[in-house]
């Protein structure tokens, strides 16, 4: 299917000329036929080429106080039937109108010049003509045509095959966005709308959310053509029986959406043409689809302004849409969707400052450009912004500029290495403390920093980073003596630890305790119990030589140590697999852990070689 909407100026014909067209009766109400006036949308379909495609229509009032309703009808819809009457020639809607389809960026159209029985339709022609081929449209076939006496209708019909087949035929897997025309309730069914579907395919059972961000909606069953069917792509006309919570309050200006695919947006950065953007109203409307928003327009640089919105909408990077003053006192100009995530302009001179960069945005989605302008911004959010991805994440849903990236990396190494220097007894900088000074919104992007390789190399280990020189703290002089100090007397009793006088007694804090273990240079088996790094394996083959099991009093006689120290030692040698319970009272040593039980000791583990050494 291919859809077109119709154009021009009032009484010129276009619905007559669909009636003779379809067969079909566009004006859906009484009134309407009465008063021979179409006052709201109307909905016809025909196969003009019997081989080809069915085209539908859109059939838009004329009068200029429905130019809102006419742009509801041709919003959504690529192509157009623009109508003019050989009798009465260019008129004010007529130019309207035409100026809206240039404001949309219409490029597809079919020019028929109506009542070509009344008047000589050449000079109307030739003028319509030039006027279309100064907007979007550029040039178009056109038909003299009459509804009374047939007469044009084939050579028209041949031209809107022409016209289908030309049409792009949109991607059948993209992200749904269904303005609404109507909503109706049908008995024993619900709730109905319809729309003409851009892109994308909906099916019976699909669920859809609205602009409003409510409780999806489930499709029940759609209709195309009044025939039912259980999947449609765009550009189609569609009616689809929704339902769900609310569903009865859907109304036209609405949209149904694919879940978790759109960004809602109540400010955008936009390109203005038709006007110079400081000559716009303070006050506009924003027209979209089907939708119409009042915005407040504030000028930024000589064809750009920023809109708020006076409620979200579902926008993307590239989508033209129109601004109208309310009231309609000057012709409506188009808006190109710049931004749909534009930063805050609260400095002194952000306005300028952004003018110049939004000078440079083309409005056509690209990438790379926006990876550059944000640094980092999640794979998922670019999609919903309208923009392809132009890389992989650099971890989880992050993308990164490569720039960006590599200014990151080289920030983070020089806070470790400032951190490593303020505090060298704990020199490993936490990656939540990272997080916060180089600014970055999630946790995982500081672990993928320092995964991606580069100089200086980075280390992590318990969510702390280190730099080049290694995983371990320097000691300070003072420090540095005083745990020689306890190594001295450890080494005549390699089970006696020091009691936490004594090590106050040395200027040994908890802190200067924790770096020395750090450094590799004491073991702590206990809170506040350190022996020699290796102790562990020493006492495991002191205890080998025991009948096993044994108890702990027999432990400690056999280590030479008090019960402050043998208790937190034997727990310790049960956490690294040394020992094991036996019940309540003994334990034994586990065969795997080292060794044969014969006596020996067990080599100490090797010192990791880029621990610090002092």
């Amino acid at each position: 299917m291919r859809v077109l909407a119709t154009a021009g100026h009032v009484d010129h014909g276009k619905s007559a000329l669909v009636r003779a067209l379809t067969g079909m009766e566009p004006d859906r109400y009484e009134e309407e036929r009465r008063r021979g006036l179409t006052l709201d949308l109307g909905f016809v379909w025909t196969r003009p080429d019997a081989d080809g495609e069915h085209l539908a229509f859109v059939d838009v009032p004329g009068h200029e106080k429905f130019v809102a309703t006419m742009l509801a009808g041709v919003g959504p819809v690529p192509a157009v039937l623009f109508v003019v009457a050989a009798d009465q020639g260019w008129q004010p809607q007529s130019e309207e109108h035409l100026a809206i389809l240039d404001a949309l960026g219409v490029r597809h159209a079919v020019l028929a010049v109506t009542r070509s029985d009344l008047a000589d339709p050449g000079p109307v022609r030739a003028d319509a003509l030039q006027r279309l081929a100064r907007t979007s449209l550029g040039a178009v076939p056109s038909v003299a045509v009459s509804a009374v006496t047939g007469a044009g209708l084939d050579e028209l019909r041949t031209e809107l095959a022409r016209l289908a087949r030309a049409l792009p035929v949109p991607p059948a897997d993209a992200d749904v966005r269904l303005w609404l025309d109507r909503a109706f309730t049908v008995r024993g069914h619900g709730t109905v709308v319809t729309g003409t579907l851009g892109a994308g395919t909906l099916r019976v059972g699909d669920r859809l959310v609205t602009g409003q961000g409510s409780a999806p909606l489930r499709v029940r069953g759609l209709q195309c053509l009044q025939q039912e069917r259980g999947a449609v792509s765009g550009v189609a006309r569609v009616a689809v029986n929704v339902h769900g919570p609310l569903d009865g309050e859907l109304r036209r200006g609405q949209v149904l959406l694919t879940p978790d695919r759109w960004l809602l947006t109540d400010r955008i950065d936009v390109r203005v043409t038709g006007e110079p953007a400081g000559e716009l109203p303070r006050t506009a409307g924003l027209h979209i689809g089907t939708a119409a928003v009042a915005v407040t327009v504030r000028p930024l640089g000589e064809d750009t302004a920023r809109l708020t919105l006076r409620h979200p909408l579902p926008l993307r990077v590239g989508d033209r849409a129109v601004l109208r003053e309310p009231g309609g006192g000057r012709m409506p100009c188009a808006a190109t969707v710049l931004d749909v995530c534009p930063p805050d302009l609260t400095r002194r001179g952000a306005g300028r400052a952004r003018a110049a960069e939004l000078a440079t945005m083309t409005g056509r989605p690209d990438g790379a450009a926006e990876l550059r302008r944000r640094g980092l911004v999640c794979r998922s959010r670019l999609l919903a912004m309208g923009v392809p991805p132009p890389c992989p994440p650099v971890t989880g849903d992050w993308l990164a500029d490569p720039g960006h990236w590599a200014r990151l990396r080289e920030r983070l190494a020089a806070e470790v290495e400032r951190y490593a220097r303020r505090h060298p007894m704990e020199p490993g900088l936490p990656a939540e403390a990272a997080r916060h000074l180089l600014g970055l919104p999630d946790r995982a992007l500081v672990d993928a920093l320092a995964r991606t390789p580069g100089e200086p190399r980075l280390q992590r280990r318990d969510g702390r980073l280190y730099g080049p020189a290694g995983l371990g703290p320097t000691l300070p002089p003072p420090v540095r003596a005083a745990v020689d100090a306890v190594r001295r007397e450890l080494e005549q009793a390699p089970f006696c630890a020091p009691e936490a006088d004594r090590l106050a007694q040395l200027g040994l804090n908890r802190k200067a305790v924790a770096a020395a273990v750090s450094a590799g240079a004491l073991l702590r088996v206990g809170d506040g119990i350190v022996l020699l790094p290796g102790a562990d394996v020493r006492a495991a083959a002191v205890l080998r030589r025991l009948p096993q099991p044994f108890t702990l009093s027999e432990a400690r006689k056999a280590l030479g140590t008090t019960r402050r120290v043998a208790v937190p030692l034997l727990e310790f040698l049960d956490s690294r697999g040394h020992t094991e319970r036996v019940d309540g009272q003994r334990r034994r040593c586990r065969a795997d852990a080292g060794g044969s039980g014969g006596g020996r000791e067990s080599n100490p583990p090797a010192r990791d070689p880029r621990a610090p050494r002092f």
